[in-house]
């Protein structure tokens, strides 16, 4: 599968919702929550007025013409929030995808992007039964 990582188009911007949505980390015999959860203050912020920050910055995964991940960052107040000079990471894939080193390669064109914009550090915030968390192997973001 070859899968080029590019910039995510304003009229792709919607997008950032169902791909919040996606990154929400269910534990094993949770339930999954209602779509409606991306709704709330607390996760709208993610994605509304997307582009209107100086560090709103998108890259998607796309394979076959179909976008099918990405990795955004956004100075916020969110659950990782560090300072107001430090961008927040959010990152997913559709399940079908995960596994496969794609997000892996979104998060180190994130981070290039990033330090060429200026930017020393990024938050994640991440449960600590996330999976994610175990493949990044105690690894710092910022190299």
């Amino acid at each position: 599968m070859a899968v080029k990582i590019r910039e995510l188009r304003k009229e792709e911007y919607p997008l950032l919702r169902e791909f919040l949505y996606e990154a929400i980390f269910v534990p094993e015999g949770m339930a999954v929550p209602d779509r409606s959860i991306i709704e709330r203050p607390e996760l709208a912020m993610y994605y509304e007025n997307f582009g209107s920050g100086e560090a709103d910055c998108c890259l998607a995964a796309e394979t076959d013409g179909k976008v099918i991940g990405a990795v955004w960052t956004r100075i916020m107040h969110d659950y990782g929030h560090v300072d107001d000079e430090t961008p927040s990471l959010a990152i997913s894939l559709y399940r079908e995808y995960r596994g496969h080193g794609i997000g892996t390669a979104l998060l180190e064109e994130m981070l290039h992007l990033l330090k060429q914009r200026g930017y020393r550090r990024v938050s994640l915030s991440v449960q600590k039964q996330n999976r994610a968390l175990k493949c990044m192997n105690g690894q710092a973001l910022c190299r």
